[in-house]
């Protein structure tokens, strides 16, 4: 039932676990039998003097990365002999050693060792053995290879400097050695989880399924490309042992999708510090996408073949087209088609470009989104109550110019008549998030709109959580509504608050248990007016910062509670300000001086006075309590009660370790491998350096 569903259109996405688990994976007897039968043909192979081997056979393809389907399946055997010393060995007496080895197979055959399970076909210079048992069928190909990693089956330093240099001396096409890397191959597979592995054999059935029988060229086979897209996909977005099955498969189709901006590589047997290496690299990465490096042979990109990996594309679209709008909104990981961490510095530019920028459809799904739930607050809201709307301030990061591509979400801050003082705010904030949760379900109803409420985490909500569907609008939107106090007034443009504003909220949050920045939706205006003026590519660089804390906030977020994201976009801001100053710099150096203060958390101490300051001598008194607490103290610049860095509140220790790892990492090397120096930005800031004339006091600071 499942598989002849599979083979129709479309895929279904519910009993994966299932069907993977009683269609796909082969039978453990069978494994456990091709096991024994691999075993003693090494054994015997191992024993022939004849072939004089340097070390033992190693095992490829997919049975060599226990990626085999149930039924037919294909392997490599791969034979080290010390007819070969060098890489360019390997386009000499090819024939010669084949009708060896097969000379050596047709020999177990006559010892009977294997003969009711082995069979043997020659055709040219391509020598395969079938093993097989009842219920499964591998076709191993046989190759001979230079033995490359010696006998430690390490690379060394210099081997793929050889390898590249070896390609230019025989004429031979990038990845035709990688033969002699199998072991490696076989490594970066084992110890990844079973059902990781599971996920591959599903794409791998996808690919038999829908695309393998309208290619041409059968032999074209993109197995070991798509398995190694699967890794990625499953490193970037997930890397839990436990994972959904679903969101896997929607998270490597999407990536095939994107397969014109997919780069994908590792630099865990090969790097950027040898210059050849280097050089061969950097001209791959800048190559024509898609390219999935063999993790194990920076010469052999798998994904060149156009046709195949068009086809690829037209039929992840197809299968993603099919589902349905509930479907469609489901969760996948959140991958993108080149990691960051392998992005060299000077390609950071392009990187936020291609991939964190919002296009125009992005912006224009938000501003609809936007228009609709406004006019939804003004008009449908409220109607039979004295509460009437003043105005709705759009925040977020859409506001700020700081959204990233990937999800649309929108954040709307409503301010209320009815709420006169910070004090009403926290009084009514249920009643009226309950009231326009009403009217949202009323329009439901009236088909105006589709909305799907998410569940509040607290008694007291401070926000409604939704989405939103309409006919205008090509996917769901996610909105977050905040009603809240007018404290601002009808502030103009360029103007500051009048101090009494922060005088009223000192003493609510002095006198009270409120927590600091609990009123900060009332300062949306002053939020948002405070990243929106900055310059365009430090928005960029605001962008690549919580691209990098999406990453961490994957990995950390089981470990404890991380700082909020707003601190590291002030932190970006302080870092800019401190560090350059100017409209067009280096974005590697400012990503580095960024991470470089996280590292130096302990030491933070930042503020700014363009909304308060210490003039008046209430907020003055206060401002010089807050910057002596516990660091890192980072506050708000439109609220002073928010500290953001929040001392031992969060987890900043988790961030700063992660951080410090990812100073090595090539995304701050350019394009010569010479590693970037972050911007001289001091940690502390101080009232002096402020401007403020309050010497005498500037002494108790520490």
């Amino acid at each position: 039932m499942a598989s002849s569903t599979l083979q129709g259109a479309p895929m279904p996405t519910y009993e994966l676990d299932e069907f993977i688990r009683f269609v796909l994976r082969p039978h453990r007897s069978c494994e456990t039998r091709l096991s024994c039968m691999m075993e003693r043909l090494g054994t015997f192979l191992q024993g022939s003097e004849e072939l004089r081997l340097e070390r033992e056979a190693a095992v490829g393809g997919s049975y060599g990365r226990k990626t085999v389907l149930k039924g037919n399946s294909d392997g490599t055997l791969v034979i080290f002999v010390s007819d070969f010393a060098q890489f360019q060995d390997l386009k000499k007496n090819q024939h010669e050693i084949l009708n060896k080895i097969q000379q050596q197979l047709e020999r177990c055959l006559l010892t009977r060792l294997l003969a009711a399970n082995l069979k043997i076909q020659r055709l040219n210079d391509k020598l395969t053995i079938q093993l097989f048992t009842e219920y499964q069928k591998i076709t191993f190909e046989v190759l001979p290879a230079f033995n490359a990693l010696g006998a430690s089956g390490k690379p060394s330093p210099g081997i793929y400097r050889d390898l590249i240099r070896s390609l230019g001396k025989t004429g031979a096409s990038p990845g035709e050695f990688s033969v002699c890397f199998t072991e490696l191959q076989q490594k970066f597979f084992d110890n990844r989880p079973e059902k990781l592995k599971d996920l591959i054999l599903l794409i791998k059935h996808w690919w038999h399924q829908k695309c393998q029988k309208k290619l041409n060229n059968p032999s074209l086979q993109p197995m070991y490309a798509l398995e190694l897209l699967t890794i990625y996909a499953w490193e970037q977005g997930s890397r839990t042992e436990s994972f959904s099955i679903e969101e896997g498969l929607r998270s490597i189709l999407r990536l095939i999708e994107q397969q014109e901006q997919l780069c994908v590589y590792w630099t865990i047997n090969y790097d950027f510090e040898n210059e050849t290496v280097r050089t061969w690299l950097l001209s791959q990465i800048h190559s024509p996408r898609p390219v999935i490096l063999d993790p194990t042979d920076p010469t052999h990109n798998l994904s060149q073949d156009k046709t195949c990996w068009q086809l690829l594309k037209q039929e992840a679209q197809s299968w993603l087209s099919s589902l349905t709008l509930e479907e469609s909104h489901r969760s996948s990981w959140n991958v993108l088609p080149a990691a960051l961490s392998e992005t060299p510095g000077h390609l950071l530019d392009r990187y936020i470009k291609d991939f964190l920028q919002p296009d125009e459809d992005f912006i224009d799904q938000i501003s609809r989104a936007v228009d609709i739930i406004c006019t939804f607050l003004k008009e449908n809201c409220f109607r039979d109550s004295t509460t009437k709307v003043l105005k709705v301030i759009k925040g977020g990061s859409s506001a700020k110019g700081t959204a990233l591509k990937t999800g649309s979400d929108a954040d709307l801050v409503v301010f209320l008549s009815a709420m006169k003082s910070y004090t009403s705010q926290k009084q009514q904030r249920k009643d009226i998030i309950n009231e326009i949760h009403k009217q949202l379900e009323i329009c439901r109803e009236q088909e105006k709109f589709e909305v799907k409420f998410e569940i509040p985490k607290w008694e007291f909500p401070r926000v409604l959580s939704f989405s939103l569907k309409s006919k205008e609008l090509k996917e769901r939107v996610d909105f977050d509504v905040l009603p809240a106090f007018n404290a601002l007034g009808e502030l103009r443009s360029g103007c500051t608050p009048d101090p009494k504003v922060y005088i009223e909220l000192i003493h609510l949050y002095e006198s009270s248990d409120i927590p600091g920045g609990e009123f900060s939706t009332c300062f949306t205006k002053l939020q948002r007016n405070f990243v929106r003026r900055r310059p365009t590519k430090l928005k960029d660089l605001i962008r690549l910062v919580k691209h990098w804390y999406k990453l961490c906030e994957r990995k950390l977020k089981p470990l404890g509670p991380l700082p909020p994201k707003y601190a590291l976009e002030l932190l970006t801001i302080y870092a800019w300000e401190h560090g350059s100053g100017e409209d067009n710099f280096n974005t590697a150096e400012g990503f580095r001086t960024v991470l470089d203060l996280v590292t130096k958390y302990e030491e933070l101490c930042i503020f700014w006075t363009v909304n308060y300051n210490f003039q008046n001598k209430t907020v003055r008194s206060f401002l010089l309590a807050q910057i002596q607490k516990a660091r890192p103290v980072i506050l708000d610049p439109a609220e002073p009660t928010g500290d953001v860095g929040g001392g031992s509140r969060w987890c900043w220790r988790l961030l700063a370790q992660e951080a410090k790892e990812w100073l090595s990492f090539l995304c701050f090397r350019d394009g010569a491998g010479k590693a970037m120096r972050p911007w001289v930005v001091p940690t502390v800031q101080t009232p002096g350096s402020c401007g403020a004339q309050i010497q005498p006091i500037v002494n108790q600071v520490v």
